[in-house]
């Protein structure tokens, strides 16, 4: 990853991006010659503190703007309140289209069909299984005070783990997370989503810019 000035500014492209998608958006990146795309992240903690995000992306946006540089930005709406996408509509920056990274991993279409098949689903994304004890078990307190786990999941009927690689060890910790949390445990293999995708279109874009006549 990297935020330096370099080939982005030239046909290529800055992905400012959530840091729960850093692993995947570095597999994508792979996909392109070097420095054609480049990432910088916002910490994935900021989930939990959304008046963060728009501010955040606003200086790595701004800055790369100011560079004439091409970027997209890879965030959901994520607790903001459509100010993300007020301030990109404001900027003309793309951002991937979906409220959350569930939807964008799982399409919308699946993703709307799963939401009216099981009410009540807690979803799960590789990061989250690998984060789960610190991001739910301790983040949320229910190592210290397990009565909190019916006041945060009474209301939830199933986990349901969408998973971006084939991992066997990913998929056992997703099965011990669902049994922690008192759940129904179901398992959908998404692959990258719709993110490989933004990732071409928001890069042509950049290059159709880069060769625009001025």
């Amino acid at each position: 990853m990297a935020d330096a000035a370099g080939s982005a500014g030239q046909g290529g492209l800055l992905l400012v991006a959530c840091g729960a998608l850093a692993r995947e958006l570095v597999d994508i990146q792979r996909q392109f010659p070097d420095g054609v795309v480049e990432i910088t992240c916002l910490p994935a903690s900021w989930h939990n503190h959304p008046e963060r995000i728009v501010p955040g992306v606003r200086r790595k946006v701004d800055a790369a703007l100011r560079d004439q540089r091409s970027v997209a930005v890879v965030y959901g709406d994520c607790g903001t309140g459509g100010e993300l996408d007020a301030y990109l509509d404001q900027v003309g920056v793309p951002r991937i289209p979906g409220p959350h990274c569930y939807e964008m991993f799982l399409g919308k279409p699946v993703f709307d069909d799963e939401m009216e098949h099981t009410l009540g689903t807690f979803f799960l994304t590789d990061y989250m299984v690998r984060h789960f004890e610190r991001i739910v078990m301790q983040g949320m307190g229910l190592r210290k005070h397990p009565q909190l786990r019916d006041m945060y999941f009474g209301h939830y009927t199933r986990v349901l783990y969408i998973a971006q690689t084939d991992d066997s060890a990913l998929r056992v910790k997703a099965e011990r997370a669902a049994q922690e949390l008192g759940l129904a445990y179901e398992y959908r293999l998404a692959g990258y989503g719709a993110f490989p995708g933004f990732v071409e279109q928001a890069l042509a874009g950049a290059r159709n810019s880069s060769i625009a006549p001025t």
